[in-house]
């Protein structure tokens, strides 16, 4: 199993991505990962990219291709991959394609930005512990307090409103394209075109995985 997944941030692709990985045996390749472990190996890729990133600069994406292959060369990856968060834009799709990463199936979680605003928002965690709750839909038993500790909830910036719509623009103006992208390309059936499949990502977290599950076996 070869798989891309794509959907907004607060979609629910982090979850989905645990139970795909268990089901099919298979690592989740992230380029952030990927990049700090190069580094830290001090391998030629990974030393370009530290001098670019050294500089202030965004790396490559013939870099970040080379690391992927590399990654992808690796025996833990002889079952197949999953990519979250790659690719982003249609320049690194083109030079997936081009470097000859091959991909079974694209999912794609699809969730109204309403329902991700509220998701991300609600959200309350007790820093110690790591425990998260949400105020409509898990919350704590008393009101801003942790069940356990009863220590005062926090919310994390990057789950306030404001910085949520923010990131939801930066998908829809940069990322979304991609959707488009693996649709035209799996509708050709070209050799080594991927199947795509769309799966509502609300509702309970297991009816999503079955969800999932059912769309990567046909």
């Amino acid at each position: 199993m070869r798989l891309i997944l794509l959907g907004a941030p607060g979609a629910g692709k982090g979850t989905q991505a645990n139970f795909i990985k268990e089901k099919y045996n298979i690592p989740q390749i992230s380029t952030g990962d990927m990049l700090r472990a190069a580094i830290k190996a001090g391998t030629e890729l990974g030393l370009a990219a530290k001098k670019v990133m050294d500089a202030g600069g965004l790396v490559s994406d013939d870099i970040i291709i080379g690391l992927v292959k590399d990654r992808l060369a690796q025996p833990d990856c002889a079952n197949g991959y999953l990519f979250d968060g790659f690719p982003r834009t249609i320049a690194q799709a083109d030079a997936m394609k081009d470097g000859g990463v091959a991909v079974d199936y694209v999912l794609e979680i699809a969730v109204p930005d309403e329902q991700i605003i509220e998701r991300m928002d609600g959200r309350r965690c007790h820093p110690a512990s790591g425990r998260v709750y949400h105020v409509k839909f898990n919350p704590p038993k008393e009101e801003g307090k942790d069940d356990v500790t009863g220590e005062p909830l926090v919310q994390r910036d990057d789950d306030k409103a404001e910085v949520v719509k923010k990131r939801l623009d930066v998908y829809h103006n940069q990322t979304e394209v991609l959707l488009g992208y693996y649709n035209t390309w799996a509708q050709t059936g070209e050799p080594g075109a991927p199947k795509y499949r769309r799966i509502e990502g609300v509702g309970p977290v297991e009816q999503i995985r079955d969800s999932a599950f059912a769309a990567l076996s046909k």
